[in-house]
């Protein structure tokens, strides 16, 4: 058996077979079936320890599930105003529905809350969305941060120790001042970690409000150009090379690279070239969603 529990002779544990096959992570999945949303030839699935074997038929809410596909990664520049869901309860508008047609059934790796924008990576593979998740990747995710308040430059520096906030414990952050014009700032922001709103509540910590976010950088993939709104596919070659064989290797490299000079200018000036290693040439325009709070 694997390390992962499947059996070559009885097939792959459907938890994960589900999350393969884009439709959502491993955890959801296992959700999925305890919730007796899942059926295997006609019968509720009760167990996500059940195999799945070639040309089963497996349905979620009454929905075939194709079996999955080739591992596909993809770069969104999501807009601001949109919820990293695939049903929001509360009626808003989700990433997934303002993705242009013709894309397969994807899930997010990570999230970005609904005023925060910039990259967010999709992946038709749950399982490999929870792998780039996990912290002990050291990914290195980037974001430019515009605040107002009084910048402190030496307790922006301070932040390189970690910091304790009410009780909770954030990692190391590497953040620098860009540029000031009166009481708003734009900063540029660095952690491993990215524990929920961590970004906001550590400014908040230092007095200083975030009036806007944008991931700029998530490991190796990088925003770039890419307009608001668009998605492109990462080259399957670029693929094979940060995610494959040596993935653990490159992981550590890509983690420990050293940060390049901010432009100076504002958050979306990033030279071409760089763009253009982490996916094809040709991005897909989505449509933009309503713009929420900033």
């Amino acid at each position: 058996m694997s390390g992962d529990g499947d059996d070559p002779k009885r097939g792959e544990r459907i938890a994960k077979w589900l999350a393969r096959a884009g439709v959502a992570s491993r955890r959801d999945a296992e959700k999925m079936i305890a919730e007796g949303r899942v059926k295997l030839g006609g019968k509720v699935v009760e167990t996500p320890a059940t195999f799945i074997a070639p040309g089963d038929h497996v349905t979620v809410d009454g929905k075939p599930v194709a079996p999955p596909e080739r591992t596909r990664l993809f770069r969104y520049h999501k807009p601001d105003g949109l919820v990293t869901t695939h049903r929001d309860p509360e009626g808003r508008p989700t990433v997934f529905e303002k993705l242009p047609p013709g894309l397969p059934r994807l899930v997010s790796v990570g999230r970005l809350d609904l005023t925060s924008e910039g990259l967010l990576l999709l992946t038709n593979d749950g399982a490999l969305a929870r792998r780039l998740e996990l912290p002990s990747n050291g990914w290195l995710r980037r974001y430019r941060v515009r605040v107002h308040g009084r910048v402190d430059e030496k307790a922006l520096a301070a932040l390189a120790r970690g910091v304790t906030i009410e009780g909770v414990q954030y990692g190391p952050i590497e953040a620098g001042l860009d540029a000031r014009q009166g009481t708003n700032a734009w900063l540029t922001v660095s952690l491993r970690e990215g524990k929920n709103r961590e970004i906001r509540r550590v400014m908040a910590h230092l007095g200083l409000e975030v009036t806007r976010l944008i991931r700029t950088a998530y490991g190796p993939f990088q925003l770039g150009i890419l307009p608001r709104g668009a998605v492109e596919e990462v080259n399957a070659k670029v693929l094979r090379e940060q995610l494959g064989i040596d993935a653990p290797k490159r992981l550590r490299e890509a983690a420990a690279a050293p940060l390049p000079e901010p432009p100076p200018e504002g958050p979306r000036r990033v030279p071409r070239a760089r763009s253009a290693r982490m996916g094809s040439r040709r991005p897909v325009r989505g449509r933009e969603g309503p713009r929420g709070r900033e």
